[in-house]
């Protein structure tokens, strides 16, 4: 598959699917592309950044910012950045310990920046043993982007392999389940403050989900994220 950017919310979000390999298991990833009001673009979670892709993404306005929102989706950052070197890196807690040879210009903490706060809020989640995330919410589009807290893998879900299948229906129970990323699930540490996170999220006005894995979530968007989140907030 030749990873092509697709109009999500006219005019506003861009998604982009991509294959990933997770030890055996693969399945796709998503770039999320925004472009804000004044036409700059922000590239969330980006693939690899091929010169085909650099021509797509260039023909809807000028790249500002390149995203890396979580210590486990970060992989192509560098890619965004060769490909777009005026553009400012923005990155969550915890890649610089992952790849400290990695670029970036500032860390996304628990409140929006100067640069899109009157477009985004964002909220680090905080409470996980191993993994850190900023979640995004677009309020034009009222879009909630994730990556790894929900993810949504379906009979509809397209390229998965038989280890994925295998996980998810067997080891991890999350088949036609939306969930938050095993990681998650038997990771969280402090509960308190991962409700706080999520409470926080959830008081968003937001009708979808953008997710990094498995199916976009557009129904009942909120009792989606209550249900998948419930261990956690205690419903």
């Amino acid at each position: 598959m030749v990873p092509v950017l697709e109009d999500y919310v006219p005019g506003m979000i861009w998604l982009c699917s991509y294959g990933v390999k997770y030890f055996a298991a693969e399945l796709d990833a998503r770039m999320t592309v925004i472009r804000l009001r004044d036409g700059r673009l922000m590239l969330h979670s980006p693939c690899e950044i091929t010169p085909e892709m650099a021509q797509e993404i260039k023909s809807l306005g000028e790249v500002a910012f390149i995203i890396g929102p979580s210590n486990f989706h970060y992989l192509h950052v560098p890619s965004a950045q060769a490909a777009f070197p005026d553009a400012k890196t923005w990155i969550c807690p915890g890649i610089e310990q992952k790849r400290p040879d990695m670029q970036y210009d500032f860390m996304l903490e628990d409140t929006a920046p100067q640069d899109w706060a009157d477009e985004l809020d964002q909220v680090l989640v905080r409470g996980s043993r191993w993994m850190w995330e900023v979640a995004f919410f677009h309020r034009d589009s009222q879009t909630l982007i994730l990556v790894d807290l929900i993810e949504n893998i379906t009979d509809a879900t397209p390229r998965v392999n038989w280890v994925l299948k295998l996980w998810w229906k067997g080891l991890f129970r999350m088949w036609n389940k939306a969930l938050p990323a095993p990681e998650y699930r038997m990771g969280w540490k402090d509960k308190a403050a991962a409700k706080a996170s999520l409470t926080r999220i959830l008081a968003w006005d937001f009708k979808r989900i953008i997710l990094a894995h498995g199916d976009l979530i557009e129904r009942d968007a909120r009792q989606v994220a209550e249900t998948a989140w419930a261990s956690v907030l205690g419903k």
